[in-house]
């Protein structure tokens, strides 16, 4: 689940592993495995996997505030241009 680039679970392993280290964020994949396998096995249902762009689509405000505070750390000025 990890190793796939576009996966909801490869996607958390990398977000989790800038801040907390690689150990810590493998438990928690795990942990985060064994829960869905859990619900599937108990409601009898499929698995669907949310994409790697889950968060990003949840909350695009996050995503926006995000990328200004990168580009204002290397020292370049965002401008938004209505649409």
């Amino acid at each position: 689940a990890i190793r796939q680039k576009n996966s909801y679970y490869g996607a958390f392993y990398r977000r989790i592993a800038t801040r907390r280290g690689k150990q810590r964020a493998l438990v928690a994949v795990m942990h985060k495995l064994t829960v869905a396998i859990w619900h599937v096995l108990h409601d009898r249902t499929g698995h669907k996997d949310l994409g790697a762009d889950y968060h990003t689509r949840k909350n695009p405000q996050r995503a926006m505030r995000r990328m200004i505070r990168e580009a204002n750390a290397l020292g370049l000025t965002i401008r938004f241009d209505p649409a």
